[in-house]
């Protein structure tokens, strides 16, 4: 078997595996498809997920349904304003000994899990919201003085409803530039709800299979590192993303005249990641352009901060984003010479 054709059968057994996961998770949400493949896309590449939404949307079923496909331990914390740190990484409790003996010992709070819902996560205060701030980051927590390492694989799936409703804090930036992908669920359609009602209100009860580990996940999370990123087309993911600094080298107009703040690495990062598994799902062992421009939005929407002027006119991210990548070029005047890879 030459190198090609291992590589397109690599490509074609994650695509099963996918697919198989997707199907289980389609027994119990209705609709909603770019918001399943955002968040398998998070959970092959092994990143967290901000999912956006009003109440009642299903977006913690959603993440419930992933948990039960999944062979993974599984915790929900419902954030609220009187949560507290301690209350999601754990503390040290004083224990009595066999020998009468009074010594702190560390009690594990939910965070020890694989899959981690924080449920309504900007209702907790700032303080309660930087405790996830190394978890997400290193996998791992500290608590008077001592490191304790979470088990692998480890994502947090977060749900949280619109910032301008009462009794909600914004994220602070410093987190939200830990989440891969935030993505923002509608409104189901005439049809996919009729469907909702049929599936929910017939006294049947339908619950996905487990159909993948936490090994398998391992593995396809290396695969997907393994896919090819040609020069030319990194070069063009990385001038999205600086094309999102005002008054920088590759700043357009809209960047100056509405941006405050533009992408961190991490957004060229995440858009290397997740064009790999686009690339991977079309059967191809290689990123195209399109790779890059179908996740762009997912990437960069809460990564980047509208200035007053955007504000007060009413300008959403996202349309700031979409006429970046209207009109950025593919291929730079400067770019560096390679060869052309198919697809």
């Amino acid at each position: 078997m030459s190198v090609g054709e291992s590589m397109q059968q690599k490509a074609e057994q994650f695509r099963n595996r996918y697919t198989a996961v997707r199907d289980q998770i389609s027994r119990v949400i209705v609709g909603h498809d770019e918001v399943v493949h955002g968040v398998l896309t998070c959970l092959f590449v092994g990143g967290h997920c901000l999912l956006e939404g009003v109440p009642g949307l299903g977006k913690t079923l959603l993440v419930r349904t992933l948990a039960k496909a999944l062979n993974l331990k599984f915790a929900r914390i419902q954030f609220t304003p009187d949560l507290m740190p301690a209350d999601i990484l754990g503390t040290n409790m004083v224990s009595e000994m066999p020998d009468g003996k009074r010594v702190f010992e560390f009690q594990p709070g939910p965070i020890f899990t694989q899959i981690c819902l924080a449920d309504e996560i900007n209702r907790a205060t700032p303080k309660t919201q930087s405790a996830m701030l190394e978890t997400m980051q290193e996998k791992q927590i500290t608590v008077a003085g001592t490191r304790y390492e979470l088990e692998p694989p480890f994502f947090v799936m977060a749900t949280q409803n619109p910032i301008e409703q009462e009794g909600t804090y914004p994220l602070p930036e410093a987190q939200l530039d830990r989440f891969f992908f935030k993505l923002v669920v509608g409104y189901s359609s005439r049809e996919q709800l009729a469907t909702i009602v049929d599936r929910t209100t017939k006294g049947v009860d339908i619950e996905p299979e487990q159909v993948m580990d936490g090994s398998e996940i391992l593995d396809w999370q290396r695969l997907v590192q393994e896919v090819i990123l040609a020069q030319h087309v990194q070069d063009y993911l990385v001038r999205l993303t600086l094309a999102t600094h005002p008054e920088g080298q590759f700043a357009l107009p809209i960047t100056n005249q509405y941006l405050r703040w533009g992408a961190s690495p991490r957004a060229a990062q995440t858009l290397s990641l997740a064009a790999k598994v686009r690339a991977l799902l079309e059967g191809r062992y290689n990123v195209s352009f399109e790779d890059v421009r179908r996740v762009y939005l997912p990437a960069l929407r809460h990564r980047v901060i509208l200035n007053f002027e955007a504000q007060a006119e009413g300008i959403d991210t996202d349309n700031v984003l979409l006429e970046i990548l209207e009109k950025l070029p593919e291929k730079a005047d400067d770019a560096p010479v390679t060869a052309t890879v198919a697809g």
